[in-house]
């Protein structure tokens, strides 16, 4: 029995790991990106398959592709409605202070616990 879907996408494959275990952990299915373009491709995918996303976890800063802002914006295009949050090790006071402006519902700052994952989607799906 799953709880729903998350796409996480993060340019770390460590990072991809850990997010896997933890959401599995608490009946999540995951799929796994490693930036934006790869990320939209797999979101896109699954509306036709008509198995969406319940929420899509997104590493902000990603050097080698597509970070987190842009795919957000990209996502939003697809579908209005999707459940963005975006994850970071550095989140600037600028991002915290309005971080909903950007059509995103939560954030989690690394490192990150359960915890922190479980307040960010009690957040982004309730919402």
């Amino acid at each position: 029995m799953h709880n729903g879907k998350i796409l996480v996408m993060d340019d770390h494959k460590d990072i991809r790991y850990i997010f896997t275990i933890m959401l599995n952990r608490i009946h999540y299915e995951v799929e796994v990106a490693e930036d934006g373009n790869e990320a939209i491709e797999y979101f896109r995918d699954a509306i036709e398959a008509n198995k969406p996303f319940d929420a899509a976890i997104l590493d902000l800063g990603v050097p080698s592709g597509m970070g987190g802002a842009e795919a957000t914006k990209r996502l939003i295009e697809i579908d209005p409605e999707v459940k963005v949050i975006w994850c970071s090790g550095k989140i600037s006071d600028q991002i915290l202070k309005g971080y909903w402006k950007y059509g995103v519902a939560a954030l989690i700052q690394k490192p990150f616990n359960n915890d922190d994952i479980r307040e960010a989607l009690r957040k982004a799906l309730s919402g």
